[in-house]
């Protein structure tokens, strides 16, 4: 057994304590001793160990742990938003303690009691919902998925994402489940909201705010229809990666104001088989997100691009994901336009069903959007003052 696995083992168990016992009974005394020194054994061996909880699976740095698949609190601390945990020399015992008892008030849903919600404590923990980059401190207290979900980690993440795509052609596939996760979590957070669209900072953001947006549409109405949650999630994926290409296409078109010209328009138009190329050369599995990739520009009609030789049928999460793509690029502030108001583009939707966009699609997606007591996020009142 790895130290690892035995640290995960006892911090279990000390969890599943702090949950029957009150502070002081000797049962879980008796078991924060025991996860605290193997903490310390640890860190005797690893500098900053890192624990990365995702779906059934538990990483180690970037080595899976096949002794913890499956592993009781990998979906438990997933879905309050704790993703990733990593620690660093010097932790004070309490700290450690505080922070253990603050992850089992979060996992039970309660308030957060302990000193992890007062900024000031000494450091030596780091904890997030996604980004080895960007860890949140742990006396940061972790946001909730509200009206008030900010995603910043997120957009954060998904630029690196881009970034690694751009530089290296390689799409980091944990961060990608990760973000897909995270989303998720937010999107459940209340009943009538699918999530808050992300509100653009500046102009370049423009392709990672409007994949993450994607993302989640592409979740939300997939979920209405039915699917599976691993179809859902997979819709969410693809979602995130439809508009990877665009990482190949100079922000200087991506952002031009004024009309492109016909190099241009080639240029952009290219994007599709770019990205499915990218995501099939990084990654066989993400067929899917390939397939996604490639046809979410085609047109019902086969009018689009790319061109095909003769009119087919596109895959369903194409034909989704081609819904969410142009609702959310209609809704956004663009340099060469306004945003589009919400009865607009829904109208638009509609108006092109059955030519452009699949008519089994729009009318759900429609409902989705307009759910009856669904309120307003800011992005929205203001895009459509």
């Amino acid at each position: 057994m790895t130290q690892a696995v035995r640290f995960l083992n006892s911090f279990g168990r000390a969890l599943s304590m702090s949950s029957l016992y009150r502070r002081g009974h000797p049962t879980l005394d008796h078991a924060l001793d025991a996860v605290w020194a193997d903490l310390q054994d640890l860190l005797a061996v690893a500098r900053q160990p890192t624990f990365t909880f995702l779906g059934e699976n538990v990483l180690f740095g970037d080595v899976p742990l096949s002794d913890r698949r499956r592993w009781e609190w990998t979906g438990r601390l997933s879905d309050c938003g704790i993703q990733r945990v990593q620690f660093e020399a010097p932790i004070d015992r309490e700290r450690f303690v505080a922070f253990l008892l603050d992850v089992n008030a979060r996992v039970a849903g309660h308030p957060s009691p302990s000193a992890l919600a007062r900024p000031g404590g000494p450091g030596g923990i780091r904890l997030g919902a996604v980004g080895l980059r960007d860890a949140t401190p742990a006396d940061a207290p972790i946001r909730t998925a509200t009206l008030a979900f900010t995603l910043d980690d997120e957009i954060d993440t998904a630029r690196w994402v881009q970034q690694e795509v751009g530089d290296r052609h390689a799409i980091p596939l944990l961060e990608v489940e990760a973000i897909v996760r995270s989303l998720s979590v937010a999107m459940h957070a209340h009943p009538q909201v699918v999530l808050p669209l992300v509100q653009l900072r500046e102009f370049d953001q423009y392709t990672t705010t409007h994949s993450l947006n994607v993302s989640v549409l592409g979740m939300g109405l997939a979920e209405r229809l039915g699917l599976l949650p691993g179809d859902v999630r997979a819709y969410g994926v693809a979602g995130l990666l439809h508009d990877i290409g665009k990482t190949q296409i100079p922000l200087d078109i991506l952002n031009k104001p004024g009309r492109l010209t016909e190099s241009e328009r080639q240029a952009m138009n290219r994007h599709p088989a770019d990205g499915a190329r990218l995501i099939l050369e990084s990654n066989k599995n993400l067929d899917l997100a390939a397939v996604v990739a490639y046809e979410h520009h085609i047109m019902m009609d086969g009018g689009g691009y790319p061109q095909v030789r003769s009119r087919r049928s596109c895959h369903d999460a194409s034909r989704l994901i081609h819904v969410c793509d142009v609702f959310d690029a209609l809704r956004t502030h663009r340099p060469y336009r306004d945003a589009w108001p919400l009865e607009r583009t829904c109208a638009y939707l509609r108006e092109r069903a059955g030519v452009e966009f699949d008519g089994d699609l729009v009318e759900p997606f429609v409902a989705m959007i307009n759910e009856d007591g669904a309120p307003l996020t800011e992005t929205e009142r203001a895009l459509d003052a």
